[in-house]
């Protein structure tokens, strides 16, 4: 007998939809709120080729599903986020790029990787912007989702761009970094509030590592280097490239906003892997910083290497760092897993007092049955559970008009019904999110889970 290997990131809602639509009138299960006026986006993994050799949930070509939002009523649309290496492969009508479970592809007649723009989504002084670690965002237009190409801040972008860089509220600049495999391991920018590329400086890591995330305060940035590294010479000898390094210290980097290498102060804690962060702030002489540890990693290992048993396995964790005594303190917050943190993004790089994670369900592949929402002035949080055989994802904040709390909002989110085979859009009053969501916007088709997502204002909307 035959055993097939059943790929879970291919099958259920994992599975990709190729086709996309727009529909006007979506029905809405409970009322819109008149003062919730924008766009929820949410971008994620859709191959729209059966992927060459193992595929991970990471390969997928991005896909962006956006439901508008205006005078209580919703719209709907999705499209395929238009890269260069989906342009070739929808020529060709097939993929020609393995992904990155597979050995890297350096003789491939269109370059060793695929800029899949499938991870997150940031606007910034007029751009809507989709991203992907490895490569140059791509500008999207709004409302229709359409590609607009390839965005390189006039042609100063000099390195690979975070899919999760940091927009401060106030002065409305932008930080994010770029990792690499030879040096300089890291790069770390700073754009305008004008949409201006000021400077891009390199860092120095001692090997090159995964950097997925970042954190802001309002005159520092905070570089995450983590033992997850890669190395060319582990490969040379039949060990895997990427590897997570228990023996390793993570260390955690806070520079000026507008510092380089040689103001940067590195401090150290113990090992573990840090997807996302929530929020950090300055308090007095020290830094807070805010986000999901896990004790280690196995993401983007083959089948055939051996998981970690603790591995993936988010908490949410608080760090502080003294930078008079250089002291650091970590403490965990809670016992709960939890992933995708996101706090009002007004309050970003200042003092929260509320966040809300992904609350995981008990299983092999990533779920989440509910949303967290913390209250860290008091110690105190609250969940709202999706429902039995109900998953959603990340949950944006989307602030009331003119609200002036730090709460006074909308958490949105995807929601799909494995019992139906539906998807909807939830609306949770982020100040009881324990009560029923006010409204549910039925989708026309399944959205498959996905990665992270974004409130865009109508405000924001009518200057793009």
């Amino acid at each position: 007998m035959v055993s097939i290997t059943v790929n879970p990131y291919l099958e259920g809602n994992f599975a990709p939809v190729r086709l996309e639509t727009t529909t006007d009138t979506l029905q809405v299960i409970g009322e819109l709120p008149a003062d919730l006026s924008g766009m929820f986006v949410r971008n994620g993994p859709n191959p729209q080729w059966s992927p060459m050799g193992q595929y991970h949930w990471f390969d997928g070509d991005g896909m962006l599903h956006g439901v508008r939002i205006n005078d209580g009523q919703a719209t709907y649309s999705n499209r395929y986020v238009k890269t260069r290496g989906w342009k070739i492969e929808q020529e060709v009508g097939k993929a020609v790029w393995t992904g990155l479970l597979e050995p890297p592809q350096l003789d491939h007649p269109y370059g060793p990787s695929k800029n899949t723009a499938n991870t997150a989504l940031v606007w910034h002084t007029g751009k809507f912007l989709a991203l992907w670690e490895g490569g140059a965002p791509h500008q999207i237009q709004l409302p229709n989702l359409d590609t607009i190409g390839e965005y390189n801040f006039d042609g100063k972008l000099i390195s690979p761009f975070t899919a999760h860089p940091k927009v401060d509220p106030v002065t409305g600049e932008m930080m994010f970094f770029g990792y690499s495999f030879a040096p300089p391991f890291l790069n770390y920018g700073v754009v305008s509030a004008q949409g201006e590329l000021l400077r891009t400086v390199p860092i120095e890591l001692p090997m090159a590592v995964m950097m997925h995330d970042c954190a802001i305060t309002e005159n520092y940035t905070i570089l995450l280097d983590l033992p997850l590294t890669f190395s060319p010479e582990r490969m040379q000898r039949g060990e895997p490239m990427m590897m997570f390094e228990s023996d390793r210290p993570s260390r955690f980097g806070i520079i000026p906003r507008h510092g380089d290498n040689s103001n940067i102060r590195w401090f150290e804690s113990s090992p573990c892997y840090i997807f996302h962060t929530l929020n950090a702030y300055e308090e007095g002489e020290e830094i807070v910083l805010i986000g999901c540890r896990m004790s280690s990693t196995n993401v983007l290992i083959s089948q055939d290497t051996p998981p970690h048993p603790q591995g993936d396995i988010p908490r949410l964790h608080r760090w502080t760092f003294n930078l008079t005594t250089g002291a650091v303190h970590e403490e965990q917050l809670d016992e709960i897993p939890g992933e995708f943190p996101r706090v009002n993004e007004n309050w970003v790089g200042r003092k929260n007092q509320y966040g809300y994670v992904g609350k995981m369900a008990n299983s092999p592949v990533p779920l989440f049955e509910g949303v967290i929402k913390y209250d860290f002035n008091n110690g105190k949080s609250q969940t709202y559970e999706f429902g039995q055989g109900r998953y959603g994802g990340e949950t944006v904040f989307a602030p009331r008009l003119g609200a002036k709390i730090e709460d006074d909002g909308w958490l949105v989110t995807f929601v799909f019904d494995e019992n139906t085979q539906t998807s909807e859009l939830v609306v949770i009053n982020a100040q009881d999110v324990t009560s029923e969501p006010v409204a549910r916007v039925i989708i026309p088709h399944r959205v498959p889970y996905g990665f992270h997502g974004a409130w865009v204002t109508q405000r924001q909307l009518q200057h793009i």
